[in-house]
């Protein structure tokens, strides 16, 4: 019993909030977390510091190239984080997720 999480991040709640929504109801995602973070990264070789908004996508592993594709086309960064794993998952909460989507 296998759920994929995914990692991204956007530069803004409201990017953030659209992402998520998009997600949940075209079935693509059962669950999305939002949380604000600090980022400290390199990028053309200057240390940047962002405010962004990491988001967490809870779905099933048979979705992962739908995503990625999704989410390069959708970020807002010219490079989006993207990073994923898939994860052994509670019966219940597995049940779930695949009724959900």
């Amino acid at each position: 019993m296998e759920v994929l999480v995914l990692i991204t991040t956007e530069s803004s709640k409201t990017n953030a909030l659209r992402l998520a929504k998009f997600l949940i109801k075209n079935k693509l995602a059962a669950c999305v977390s939002i949380k604000e973070i600090f980022s400290i990264y390199e990028w053309d070789y200057n240390i940047k510091e962002a405010k962004e908004f990491e988001v967490i996508i809870k779905s099933k592993p048979e979705f992962q190239d739908n995503l990625i594709d999704f989410i390069q086309k959708f970020s807002t960064y010219d490079l989006p984080q993207i990073i994923y794993k898939n994860y052994h998952s509670e019966a219940n909460y597995y049940d779930w997720l695949n009724n959900a989507i």
